[in-house]
């Protein structure tokens, strides 16, 4: 006889929700399980999945008051360290004591021009997109008559559209090679004028496109850079060395202020954060507008008045042109400085087109392919003072090495000058004077020159005009102002 069990329906009810929550519970049990195997995994493996930081350099300074710029020194070590594949990488600068540097200026009053920086009323000793090129990519920010520059089939392109060859191209990079080589640890160049000197160098680093960035040049243009932050910090913003010491700082300021603005166009658009590099350049610019004199030219201290030395007015006019690129200020603040100092050089010019030292057109006339450059960039080229300087130039011009005839002072505004121009001029100019300078470049990548009776200028200077000469194919479209 068997004995059946018969469980009631209440029994059967609780049974069957005692099994479901028990399913449940394991269910949990084995999600949560789950949870804490993949924590404790993702402890150990997540380090290896995240990306190295980028470059940074840590900013040590002091406050700085707002009416004036303290001193300070930049530190250009940069912590290597590797960093993800970004056109916005960032580079900061550390700022700590300051330093000295000295220029001495002799200050000597002669009847004529001198190519010797310091010497004369002149020149003064030593005048007379993206991509992993020219440092990295993001180049498609930069402004459209500068950005050609910075890609090498771009450069080989426009080399051979303005009329150059790909020997100017070699020449540059040695060239470029062999101011690496000669900087000064503090960034600089040259012993006797290192502001101007500096501002030369990195103005020809910048030609090539070469920007803290870059992989080969990039330490020393990032050293140049804030060798003339920390100038003008030292000087409240005054780009010299013993201002006090010379009545011709001006020249100093002015190219080293043009250097700095094409440096702050390259940095702001790379996101290169340089302290202290808008600061000092804004302020340089602003004491060239400052020191316009009433007629629209500017002299030596910046005088309000005295009519223009020219030789001195075209750094500031370049600068003036470079820093309108910068974005610091609006337009309109170079629309009055730049229309008085066009005055000012048409007033001074000859009826055939010389445009020279001062108001006389016969001192030192070879100067007016920086009066012609100085109409083209801010938009006359095609006034009649341009025209009738080209025209003196084409007449005037000649370029044979080892005599002033190749003076490269002058030529670094011809060349560009001549080359915005175009045409049946441009292609007898160039064909007089490209073959010749390269063919002139010593086997280390520098150029030595004698021009004269005004004795030489220095290989330093000789070497950046002569780049910045060959740059000019690519450095910026015909016809700059644009």
């Amino acid at each position: 006889m068997s004995l059946h069990v018969q469980l009631s329906p209440e029994a059967l009810e609780n049974l069957r929700r005692q099994r479901r929550n028990s399913t449940i519970s394991s269910i949990l049990a084995s999600i949560l399980t789950i949870a804490v195997i993949a924590l404790v995994l993702g402890i150990f493996l997540l380090p290896n999945l995240v990306q190295e930081s980028p470059t940074i350099v840590t900013y040590e300074s002091s406050q700085v008051e707002e009416e004036q710029i303290q001193e300070k020194k930049v530190n250009t070590q940069v912590q290597k360290k590797p960093s993800a594949p970004s056109s916005s990488m960032t580079k900061v600068i550390a700022a700590n004591a300051t330093s000295t540097v000295s220029i001495p200026v002799p200050e000597v009053d002669v009847t004529t021009p001198s190519l010797e920086f310091g010497d004369g009323q002149d020149f003064g000793g030593g005048w007379g997109d993206s991509g992993d090129f020219g440092s990295g990519g993001g180049f498609g920010r930069i402004p459209q008559d500068m950005r050609k520059r910075c890609s090498p089939q771009d450069r080989l392109q426009r080399l051979k559209e303005s009329g150059g060859t790909e020997a100017c191209e070699e020449a540059v990079v040695k060239a470029l090679d062999y101011l690496q080589k000669t900087q000064n640890p503090d960034g600089s160049w040259d012993q006797t004028h290192p502001v101007a000197m500096t501002g030369f160098a990195l103005l020809a680093y910048l030609g090539h496109c070469e920007t803290p960035k870059s992989e080969k040049y990039g330490d020393t243009v990032l050293k140049a850079i804030t060798y003339l932050v920390n100038n003008g910090l030292q000087n409240k913003g005054r780009l010299t060395n013993k201002p006090e010491a010379s009545i011709q700082w001006v020249y100093d300021h002015g190219i080293a202020s043009y250097a700095l603005c094409e440096a702050y166009t390259f940095c702001s658009k790379l996101d290169i954060e340089v302290p202290d590099l808008e600061k000092v350049t804004k302020k340089a610019i602003e004491m060239i507008i400052d020191g316009q004199t009433e007629q629209g030219g500017w002299v030596y201290r910046f005088a309000k008045s005295g009519g223009g030395d020219n030789s001195v007015g075209f750094w500031q006019i370049q600068a003036m042109k470079a820093a309108k690129h910068t974005g610091i200020f609006s337009d309109s603040k170079f629309s009055k400085p730049s229309k008085l100092a066009l005055k000012w050089l048409s007033s001074v010019q000859s009826p055939e087109g010389a445009i020279g030292y001062r108001n006389d057109p016969n001192r030192s006339p070879y100067l007016t392919g920086g009066g012609v450059l100085a109409f083209q960039i801010w938009g006359e080229g095609n006034s009649k003072e341009a025209r009738k300087g080209i025209d003196y130039i084409d007449k005037h011009s000649q370029f044979v090495w080892g005599n002033a005839s190749a003076n490269l002072y002058y030529h670094y505004y011809n060349i560009q000058a001549m080359l915005n121009h175009g045409g049946k001029e441009w292609d007898k100019y160039n064909k007089m004077v490209r073959d010749a300078l390269v063919k002139a470049q010593n086997p280390d990548g520098s150029w030595t020159q004698n021009v004269g009776s005004h004795g030489p200028i220095n290989t330093h200077m000789a070497t950046c005009l002569a780049t910045l000469s060959l740059e000019a194919y690519y450095r910026f479209l015909p016809g700059s102002a644009k």
